[in-house]
């Protein structure tokens, strides 16, 4: 057991003395129910967000469907964050809505097994509606078929193993529209695990995703090859760190994780990240796990993305920094890295930003 002066301090800030959200939270955050309806451009992804780091992204449209392919990522929409729901952190705000709400999906991406990322009631009642493509990493298998996933479903990644997927989409028309994208699983800077004795037992990752065109070779299901664009690419980083800083370091002068650069070398440029900001007080403690919106827009510049939203904040109180506090150093590092407003940007509950 960790018994360091900084632990103990942190055991009793947790029990006693995290900072309390500001009353008008609701209006620092605003909060909407999401709108699935629209379909989307046929150039453009679609992001949403269900708090914490949960997001259904869309990506363009096929000729002739009605909408893009969707990717669930770490769907959590208990109000506790917890193997128990009647003890543990609970939202500071309700979702925006209900695991029954999600639309028909047709991958989830899971980064790591901590329970602020993968949850068991929501993804058992995503995949009863909608029986979609589950993705984790090495050693997840278990947990997954624990709770009445199937085995063909089931998709265990190691760090950049890659895999296709193949949907049918609905039509405009009636006949449903093929459509495949790639999923690869990432490096990132964390750990995992569900108990006490079960840590290092399983990995974790981020996670890129990206269209995959159909060929002249392909037949059936409306399949059509598309030379217009390039494919588009949607970057996931999960829960991780990027530098350890222990207290009084300066953290501009400690080494970063490589893991990023690399993925920005192997498959960047992508089109949309997602990316981490909270989570990380005190920094001697949390570093090496979260990062900090200022290693947010590093990760952002290492895996060469062109626009990011930001995600791992003001849904639990987790860590000791202000609840606001994310959003606002984030801009602070924006502004000092010399990125334009709205690159990398901040989104309310259920808000969802289309990426041109």
């Amino acid at each position: 057991m960790l018994t360091t002066p900084l632990h103990e301090q942190f055991f009793w800030e947790q029990l006693f003395g995290f900072p309390k959200p500001p009353p008008d939270l609701p209006t620092l955050i605003p909060s909407r129910t999401p709108d699935w309806a629209p379909a989307n451009a046929q150039n453009s992804l679609k992001a949403t967000w269900l708090g914490h780091a949960c997001f259904l992204v869309e990506l363009p449209t096929p000729a002739g469907a009605a909408r893009g392919a969707r990717i669930l990522f770490d769907p959590v929409l208990s109000h506790r964050c917890s193997p128990v729901q009647w003890a543990g952190p609970g939202r500071l705000l309700p979702t925006p809505c209900a695991a029954e709400d999600i639309p028909e999906i047709d991958a989830i991406c899971i980064s790591h097994n901590h329970y602020d990322h993968m949850d068991f009631p929501t993804l058992r009642t995503i995949y009863a509606a909608h029986a979609p493509h589950i993705f984790a990493p090495l050693g997840n298998h278990a947990h997954l078929r624990s709770i009445g996933i199937a085995d063909a479903h089931i998709h265990i990644l190691d760090w950049w193993d890659a895999a296709t997927v193949t949907t049918a989409l609905p039509s405009t028309g009636g006949e449903r529209v093929r459509a495949s994208f790639a999923v690869t699983c990432t490096p990132s800077q964390h750990t995992a695990n569900r108990g006490t004795f079960d840590r290092w037992h399983t990995l974790w990752a981020s996670w890129a995703v990206e269209e995959v065109f159909p060929t002249p070779a392909d037949s059936g299901l409306g399949a059509e090859v598309d030379v217009a664009r390039e494919p588009r690419k949607v970057y996931f980083a999960g829960d991780t760190g990027y530098r350890t800083v222990r207290e009084g370091e300066d953290e501009e002068m400690l080494p970063r994780c490589p893991a990023f650069k690399e993925v920005g070398e192997r498959i960047g440029s992508f089109d949309l990240a997602l990316l981490p900001i909270g989570a990380y007080a005190p920094r001697s403690m949390w570093s090496n796990m979260h990062a900090s919106p200022a290693d947010a827009v590093e990760i952002f510049k290492d895996v060469r993305a062109k626009r990011a939203l930001a995600m791992h904040w003001g849904t639990w109180t987790l860590t000791s920094e202000p609840t606001m506090e994310p959003p606002e150093l984030l801009k602070q590092a924006c502004a000092k890295a010399g990125l334009s407003v709205g690159t990398f940007d901040v989104s309310g509950l259920g808000e969802t930003i289309v990426v041109s």
